[in-house]
């Protein structure tokens, strides 16, 4: 029993050896499961979505506003835009000031020499209750003469100092006139006689004109007149503050005002010959005409003419400048005012334009010339016929359709 009991426990032990090392066998040759990598996870950076560009609208661009009016002058081909009609004209007569010659209207007188050549022609009454012409030039280099050529009243020498014009004259009224046109700072071109303390002779002659009395055939030479402004030390150019006295439109642009009353025909002094303010003398008028756009002037019922050219006297522009008038004398001598301001009418492409004429800065400014609504008026191209207006006679001012 002894045996036998120590025989089932060395069996025991013997299975149990046996299942340890069988235990270790196997585990021995099981193989172990590979590590795992660890994965390292990068956060997503959320991507940036272009939002699609809102199209901006492009600005169209304004044109510049056509130029309407002339601006500053440009040369172009030896020539500018003068100041006294806008059209083109050699730069050497546009830049240089220009002559102012005193010229009779009477009937005695006529036809004058060289007129249509005017750029301005001004016209005032005198002594008499005629009227008398002044005409300022630019143009006048090709011509022999301008006549004939008459005596000087004051408010002509006013008028033509605002254009800052070289003054030529034969004779004046010397109570008003003497002391004025012998100021050092004005540039006068006389014959010599009483009342002139500087005279240019050299600048006049004599023209035989059969049938004319003595004081209708002295003519500004122009040669002579050249000789005298260089012997007189007098200096061409304008002014650097010089004043335009017109607002002309640009080229190829027409100043129409169509919505003014329209009027073919113009007479400064009516047609009434009780009129004794200067134009009631020899009726003078002008005669608008579409076609060509120019105002025709006719005196003495006849058609004025410039003896130069045998053609009718014609302008692109007339205005009617009121001004205060009175008597100085017994001689009838007169006195208009011709600074400050006063009413004015400007025709122009054949309608009327009512407004005023103002002139404040002195001697060497110009009259300009505004509307109602005080918009300074635009001119068309062209030259200018300028009739002073006696206020009191104003009334017989006529203007229409016939």
């Amino acid at each position: 029993m002894g045996l036998e009991k120590n025989t089932k426990m060395k069996n025991r032990k013997i299975f149990f050896i046996i299942g340890m090392l069988l235990l270790s066998l196997t585990a021995c040759g099981k193989e172990p499961e590979p590590e795992r990598p660890k994965l390292e996870i990068e956060p997503i950076e959320p991507e940036e979505v272009e939002e699609p560009a809102v199209q901006e609208e492009e600005e169209e661009e304004e044109p510049e506003p056509e130029q309407t009016t002339i601006g500053e002058r440009e040369e172009v081909d030896g020539k500018i835009q003068s100041y006294l009609t806008g059209q083109w004209t050699k730069t050497e007569q546009a830049k240089r000031r220009p002559i102012a010659v005193m010229i009779p209207n009477n009937t005695p007188a006529l036809p004058q020499y060289g007129l249509s050549r005017a750029a301005i022609i001004y016209e005032a009454p005198v002594e008499g209750r005629i009227t008398r012409l002044m005409g300022v030039f630019e143009d006048f280099d090709d011509l022999e003469r301008i006549g004939p050529v008459r005596s000087s009243r004051d408010y002509y020498v006013y008028q033509a100092m605002g254009y800052e014009a070289i003054y030529c004259n034969w004779g004046l009224a010397v109570p008003y006139v003497e002391e004025l046109i012998n100021r050092p700072n004005y540039y006068n071109v006389s014959a010599a006689v009483v009342g002139i303390h500087n005279p240019a002779d050299e600048a006049f002659g004599r023209v035989k004109r059969p049938g004319y009395a003595l004081e209708f055939t002295g003519y500004l030479l122009i040669d002579g007149l050249f000789d005298a402004v260089d012997r007189l030390g007098y200096d061409w150019n304008y002014d650097e503050n010089y004043v335009p006295p017109f607002l002309f439109a640009a080229d190829n642009i027409r100043a129409e005002y169509e919505d003014k009353e329209s009027a073919s025909f113009v007479y400064p002094g009516g047609k009434s010959a009780s009129n004794s303010g200067g134009y009631g003398a020899y009726h003078p008028y002008f005669e608008y005409h579409e076609d060509d756009q120019l105002y025709y002037r006719f005196q003495n019922g006849k058609k004025q003419i410039d003896e130069l050219t045998g053609n009718q006297l014609t302008v692109s522009n007339v205005v009617f400048q009121y001004c205060h008038g009175e008597v100085r004398d017994d001689h009838d001598y007169l006195a208009f005012g011709v600074h400050g301001d006063g009413d004015a009418i400007v025709f122009t492409n054949g309608r009327v334009i009512k407004g005023t004429w103002k002139r404040f800065d002195g001697d060497f400014t110009p009259a300009k010339f505004f509307d109602e609504n005080d918009e300074e008026i635009v001119f068309n191209q062209g030259s200018t016929w300028i009739c002073n207006i006696w206020d009191e006679y104003g009334e017989f001012v006529e203007y229409g359709q016939e």
